[in-house]
């Protein structure tokens, strides 16, 4: 579809941006136990792929020190460490800082278990990147936590994003359209729920290699679509749309489960981070639309290799996560 092309052009350096970081947008997880009055046992968790994770730690107050010894390891995609820090006179009413937060797409999720069995969750982010350790938050603010999340890992999750571009291209009309992307959204929050509920989960170094050959499944079928040609995928795309969304559901529960998801608060923090998902879906179709329309009223005319350029960013980085998700997988297999 030639609009999709002409308008995607320019999505083009957002894409390569996040090209080699496609899972920065995973959230990292600080979970502070409190076990007495001064003492805490403390849960730092972020992404990791491979032995490469990201580089950003929590900072305590400087009343805080380290007790005991602490522990480190790896998992399929995290990097973990274990502690327990006593503070004097406590954390309550201090500031935890997130070092390097600032310079990463990604949000750590904070979760506080205290003395008296209060429970509260938080959110440090780039543009705040600290918390301040108080009371219990009520559902309200659990649901706007969980709510931006989702909008800010469906936006700066490129893999998910990609996916949806490469629908974008395939698709022929607007009816056709809205058909599709229904098909993704009911797909991926079925499978959201039921795995965050807990009834079926999926191995997440399997499942990113499954999501980025989801993506490269769609590079030819946009080339086959640019000859004239044919296919299943070309004719029902909304079919397509709806198979692989059942898969895309996973990641997102992997994102949300993996943020410390609040057992106590699992209605209002499930129902926000999927409407948070769907918020930022659909503003980037809306987005996309809007571009398509302001270069037809402007005629706008791109050069050739301007209009393929989308297709092939697809289908090359789709390759490229899949051969680096694939030599991840079998790595951690030997």
């Amino acid at each position: 579809m030639q609009w999709a092309f002409r308008s995607l052009a320019l999505l083009l350096p957002l894409f390569f941006a996040c090209a080699v970081h496609a899972h920065e947008a995973r959230p990292g997880y600080l979970e502070i136990r409190q076990t007495t009055a001064e003492s805490y046992q403390v849960l730092w968790r972020v992404p990791a792929v491979g032995y490469l994770r990201l580089s950003i730690r929590p900072r305590f107050p400087d009343r805080c020190r380290v007790a005991g010894d602490a522990s480190s390891f790896f998992t399929a995609d995290s990097y973990m460490e274990r502690s327990t820090i006593s503070c004097s006179g406590g954390l309550n009413g201090q500031r935890i800082r997130i070092v390097g937060l600032q310079a990463t797409l990604t949000d750590v999720l904070v979760k506080a278990s205290l003395l008296d069995g209060a429970h509260w969750t938080a959110v440090a982010r780039s543009s705040q990147p600290w918390i301040e350790f108080t009371g219990s938050k009520s559902l309200w603010e659990v649901a706007q936590i969980y709510f931006l999340h989702g909008i800010r890992h469906i936006l700066f999750g490129a893999d998910h994003m990609l996916f949806v571009l490469g629908l974008l291209l395939i698709v022929k009309d607007r009816w056709m359209l809205l058909k599709t992307i229904t098909a993704f959204t009911v797909a991926h929050s079925i499978t959201l729920a039921i795995a965050t509920l807990g009834y079926a989960n999926a191995p997440v170094v399997p499942l990113n290699a499954a999501i980025a050959l989801s993506i490269l499944f769609l590079g030819p079928e946009i080339v086959r679509s640019w000859r004239g040609e044919t296919s299943f995928t070309i004719r029902n795309p909304w079919v397509v749309a709806f198979a692989f969304g059942l898969l895309h559901g996973f990641g997102f529960a992997s994102a949300l489960t993996s943020a410390g998801l609040p057992r106590a608060d699992l209605p209002p923090a499930l129902l926000s981070f999927n409407f948070g998902v769907e918020i930022g879906q659909v503003s980037f179709v809306t987005f996309v639309l809007l571009l398509e329309r302001s270069f037809r009223v402007l005629e706008i005319r791109w050069p050739r290799f301007a209009e393929a350029l989308p297709g092939y960013t697809v289908g090359s980085l789709g390759a490229y996560w899949t051969v680096q998700r694939v030599a991840i997988l079998l790595g951690g297999a030997r």
